[in-house]
């Protein structure tokens, strides 16, 4: 079992992580901030193959699990969109210095985009990869039938196929709500640094039709979009895992 260190912010909640400190060669440049998707944990491919990438570099490297993922306190299905922006605020602001690129797996790309909107001073640029931005409102709930809008409702919670290995997806009222509350693609939303979307055209859980839509609401003087032919959601083919290194190292 691999090991991984605990932050506690407060009395309710433990956060796992795992840390890389800068070396003295990488000291100048920015830090890298992992921040996985829905149901995922610090463990993926992804995750774990950019952290050998920045050791390799002698940057400083930090991937978590947000509360009710992985080896983090909590339910998943007692949590929301606010809480994880919470989880990954909190972590940003007491396990980095300085400013940090964030690089954002599908969920980690809208909760990318809240740090960037509340704490733009600690953003050097960002990576989307399959980024989902107002998905639970635009994808979930725009998604749903008359009776499990009714279900919802009466029971507080609906269940959803997934084509992975994890079972149903436990989609609350709470989490439906919250994301109400935390939507990046209503309101103008500023990101005055670099941004890199990677997007799949073989993706079947985000639209190609987001990035797109995200390129054309931000205000931003240096966002570039890339879509991989035949790369699907998990984006973690060889080709596209030394895609991520490519443009995390642009971005820097």
């Amino acid at each position: 079992m691999t090991s991984f260190e605990v932050f506690t912010p407060d009395d309710r909640r433990e956060i796992a992580f795992h840390r890389t400190m800068a070396e003295a060669r990488g000291a100048d440049k920015p830090g890298i901030v992992f921040l996985g998707g829905f149901r995922s944990d610090m463990g993926g491919t992804k995750a774990v193959d950019l952290q050998a990438w920045a050791r390799a570099q002698g940057r400083a490297f930090l991937r978590f699990d947000y509360t009710g993922h992985g080896d983090s306190s909590g339910a998943f299905e007692d949590g929301c969109i606010g809480d994880w922006f919470r989880d990954a605020m909190d972590v940003v602001s007491a396990l980095t210095t300085g400013p940090q690129v964030l690089v954002g797996s599908s969920m980690g790309g809208w909760i990318s985009l809240l740090l960037a909107r509340h704490m733009p001073e600690r953003v050097a640029g960002l990576v989307g990869i399959a980024a989902a931005p107002d998905f639970t409102e635009d994808s979930m709930w725009a998604s749903f039938d008359a009776d499990q809008r009714a279900a919802l409702t009466a029971q507080g919670r609906v269940e959803l196929p997934s084509d992975y290995d994890d079972g149903p997806y436990v989609i609350t009222q709470k989490l439906i709500e919250d994301g109400r509350n935390q939507l990046v693609l209503r309101d103008r939303l500023p990101l005055p640094f670099p941004v890199h979307l990677l997007h799949g055209t073989a993706d079947v859980d985000v639209d190609m039709s987001r990035p797109l839509k995200l390129i054309d609401h931000a205000d931003c003087a240096d966002m570039r979009l890339t879509f991989v032919k035949g790369a699907d959601h998990r984006f973690s083919s060889p080709e596209c895992l030394a895609l991520i290194q490519k443009t995390v190292m642009e971005i820097c």
